[in-house]
Formats: C-alpha cells, sequence, structure tokens
C-alpha cells in the first residue's frame, strides 16, 4: 500500500487488524471517527468477515488508521446514509454527574436510565481496541453507580 493510499479515510473501508495471537480482527470505519469492530475473527488478512455483525463500535483516533499498521482489505458501502453513522454513545459529566446522548455529531441532555448500555463516548487508540478485541476490557468504562 502507498503512503497516499494511507492518508485517505473512505467510509466503508474495512481494515486488518494484527493480533498478538497472530489472527486478525477487522473493522470497518462509520461516519462520525467511528470503527465497527467485527465479531469475526479471521486467521490471515484474506479471511474477512461474510457478514456485518460487531462486538462493538467506538471512535478511533486518525493516526490509527493512517499509521499503516492496519491494512485496507476492502470498501463496504453502507446501505443507506443513517447505516453509516455509529449508534449513540454515553456522556456523563465528571463534574456536574449530568448524562448526555452523543449521536449524529450533536450532544442532547439525557437520563441515566437513557444511557444505560450505551457505549461511552470517547475516542480509542490502536492499543486499546486490540486489548478489548483480545478480552482485556480494562478500557471499557462501565459506570454502576
Amino acid at each position: 500500500m502507498t503512503r497516499e493510499q494511507r492518508k485517505r479515510i473512505k467510509i466503508g473501508d474495512v481494515y486488518a487488524i494484527p493480533l498478538p495471537d497472530g489472527k486478525y480482527a477487522f473493522g470497518r470505519i462509520f461516519k462520525d471517527g467511528g470503527i465497527g469492530i467485527y465479531k469475526y475473527i479471521g486467521d490471515s488478512m484474506d479471511d474477512i468477515p461474510k457478514g456485518e455483525e460487531y462486538q462493538f463500535i467506538v471512535g478511533v483516533y486518525e493516526y490509527v488508521l493512517k499509521s499503516g499498521d492496519w491494512t485496507i482489505v476492502e470498501n463496504r458501502p453502507f446501505k443507506r446514509d443513517d447505516e453509516a453513522y455509529p449508534p449513540p454513545s454515553s456522556i456523563i459529566d465528571s463534574t456536574t454527574g449530568e448524562y448526555s446522548i452523543y449521536h449524529k455529531g450533536e450532544i442532547r441532555s439525557a437520563t441515566k436510565s437513557e444511557c444505560e448500555g450505551l457505549e461511552v463516548t470517547a475516542v480509542w487508540a490502536d492499543n486499546h481496541i486490540i486489548d478489548r478485541i483480545m478480552g482485556d476490557d480494562k478500557w471499557h468504562r462501565d459506570d454502576k453507580s
């Protein structure tokens, strides 16, 4: 892959993510800086997921996608524009304790119950995403208060 190919991030691009055990996870680029990590784990870069089932969808730092460490294996366009957005995520203000929901670039006030079960709004580095794929959830904040 050339340097030019690595610079452009396209919605629907599927990246092969090398794992420490020699296998590959795969992530599909969403709008709004999101990446959907597929449930499927492949034996090689070519052993790609057949369907669109995700373990989790989180924000990802742009440098992760531009570094060249993860290889684009194909592009899977979204059928509809609204499908290209990550699902809503929750924000809990550490100062006030107030809850909000982030979705499609906008933040709105929410209740604690509306935020239950939602991914916490955050941008993840590659090592944190790989840790989570491998079953180490130390980077995942689950507010039980």
